[in-house]
């Protein structure tokens, strides 16, 4: 049975539906030997390439689905690559086994927050697709009085240049004075269509934070930068927003460094580092350099590079006290003599 070409290759994690359907528009996609045009249908074996290199073949495999969670900070723009070489969100994650990421749902460049990123094109188009009326919901910092009217209106809808728009929730949750924070909902995701809401009638955005997409909700757990992969459980959540089926555990992508969060992994290649060090300098020298009462002194051609003096504490022999020990008082009566 013959299905569209972008969404053979959006199974493939080559991009979303929108993405592909932009490059067969430009002919830079071939299949089997031919330029592809908008609205073919293909089945059976295919080799496909994109701009001239090959990325499907009858024996490639569909990647297996997986999904990120990253927050986003403010300066970051949602692009792969940038003209202006400024930072994007695709700095800090790990390379996919298998396709490339998608991110769901641009973030500007001044709004911070969840983003949800994807090896499957399928989700990823069906998660931005505005037939889904898939629920965005932000925290922003108002500057400015806000008033119930204002409220009313934004709720009942307002005029903006490409058309009416409006919130489905204003939710106050905390400020004083002229700063003050709301929870908004909306269902699309137009550019900038929440700042321009609020400027709409008369207020400012001073800060704007996407706390949920799609029932999926920003870990608190999570630093700005910072990322963390969805459990199968909440990849099936989202698919069952959207209308597709489960996956087994089996069609979901766990591998062990990139299925853990930046610190996580940062601390695991630490640790590694430091077992390495034990090898090099030996148990000996790694517990002088640990113990903050030893020092080494400049005279000492033998002493380690841990500071201590070779085979001799600077505060006695080798059966000097330790913290627990009766001579502890008379240990203590040293430390204070060569700290004076």
């Amino acid at each position: 049975m013959s299905e569209k070409l972008q969404k053979v290759l959006a199974r493939q994690g080559l991009g979303s539906r929108r993405e592909l359907d932009a490059l067969i528009a430009a002919g830079r996609v071939e299949v089997n030997g031919k330029v592809a045009a908008v609205g073919d249908r293909v089945e059976g074996p295919l080799t496909v390439k994109i701009d001239g290199k090959v990325v499907l073949t009858p024996l490639s495999e569909k990647p297996k689905c997986r999904v990120l969670m990253y927050y986003k900070p403010e300066g970051e723009v949602t692009t792969y690559k940038d003209p202006e070489d400024r930072p994007t969100v695709f700095d800090h994650l790990p390379r996919p086994d298998g396709g490339r990421w998608i991110y769901v749902g641009r973030l500007d460049l001044n709004t911070s927050g969840l983003l949800l990123f994807t090896t499957d094109g399928e989700l990823a188009n069906a998660l931005m697709h505005p037939s889904k009326e898939i629920e965005r919901v932000y925290a922003a910092r108002i500057y400015g009085e806000v008033t119930d009217e204002q409220i009313a209106a934004l709720k009942q809808g307002v005029m903006l240049e490409d058309g009416k728009a409006s919130f489905d929730k204003v939710v106050f949750v905390g400020g004083e004075g002229r700063n003050q924070w709301y929870h908004v909902s909306l269902k699309e995701g137009r550019n900038r269509e929440v700042r321009r809401l609020w400027e709409a009638v008369g207020l400012q955005v001073s800060r704007l934070i996407r706390i949920r997409y799609a029932g999926v909700d920003l870990d608190n757990k999570l630093r700005a930068g910072k990322y963390r992969e969805l459990t199968l459980s909440e990849i099936n959540n989202l698919r069952a927003a959207v209308g597709l089926k489960a996956l087994e555990s089996s069609e979901i992508a766990r591998t062990s460094l990139a299925s853990m969060s930046n610190d996580k992994k940062h601390a695991l290649e630490k640790f590694a580092k430091h077992k390495a060090n034990i090898k090099a300098v030996g148990r000996k020298a790694l517990n002088a350099s640990h113990n903050p009462f030893r020092k080494g002194r400049s005279d000492d051609k033998d002493r380690n590079p841990y500071g201590s003096r070779s085979g001799k504490s600077v505060y006695g022999d080798a059966k000097r006290s330790s913290y627990g020990r009766k001579d502890n008082g008379r240990f203590a009566k040293r430390f204070s003599k060569n700290d004076r």
